[in-house]
């Protein structure tokens, strides 16, 4: 009876030290993280990254979305902010034996946007980014059939302003319009190519018609 007692404080004291250097440990790299700590900031996000792209879809999440964050890729950290790169395509559909786009990659980005906008912001353990960039590129053909991806969507989601987003009530063309997204429609209001170093200012519309988002 005294030893299974003995046993049992034992496995109390060490379950409690455990947990006490857990949350030692979890308090310092938060420390680090809000003190400006690149490493620390990098190191925290590739967990992150890697466990979303290890993981189940979740229900609430469409296919089509999820494959957009499995392409998820850190491209730089600075001391408040985060940069990440993910790749989108057009959603088809077979009807009456044709296959027909159904969301086009510009629709697609919106929505990986927002999601990749909602986790980076809220789901990564002890860090508290005050904005990320996400750029979202596709897929385009030249005229000789060669393939090269291009960006087609970039976005500076702050913490500030997603405080005030309706990330359930609104769209996500109207939750990337109040990030100040960035991008280009042709004449056919198909996606074009940007140049994501741009900044906040548009490069100027290609072609008649063509129209710029923010």
């Amino acid at each position: 009876m005294e030893w299974g007692i003995l046993a049992i404080t034992i496995i109390f004291i060490v379950v409690g030290y455990m947990v006490l250097q857990g949350t030692r440990a979890s308090l310092a790299w938060r420390k680090a993280a809000a003190g400006g700590d690149a490493d620390v900031i990098r190191q925290m996000l590739e967990e992150s990254i890697a466990a979303w792209l290890s993981a189940k879809r979740p229900k609430e999440v469409a296919p089509d979305v999820w494959r957009g964050i499995q392409s998820l890729e850190l491209v730089d950290v600075a001391s408040d902010s985060a940069r990440v790169s993910c790749q989108v395509e057009s959603e088809y559909r077979l009807v009456d034996g044709r296959w027909l786009e159904i969301t086009g990659p510009l629709q697609e980005g919106l929505a990986v946007t927002v999601r990749l906008a909602d986790m980076l912001l809220y789901d990564v353990p002890n860090l508290r980014l005050p904005a990320v960039r996400i750029d979202v590129h596709t897929t385009f053909r030249d005229p000789d059939g060669a393939s090269q991806r291009a960006c087609i969507l970039t976005t500076t989601a702050s913490r500030e302003i997603a405080r005030d987003v309706d990330w359930e009530g609104w769209t996500a063309a109207e939750i990337v319009d109040a990030f100040g997204g960035r991008y280009r429609l042709g004449e056919r209001g198909a996606a074009l190519p940007i140049d994501p170093e741009e900044g906040a200012e548009a490069p100027a519309a290609s072609g008649p018609g063509a129209q710029v988002g923010r």
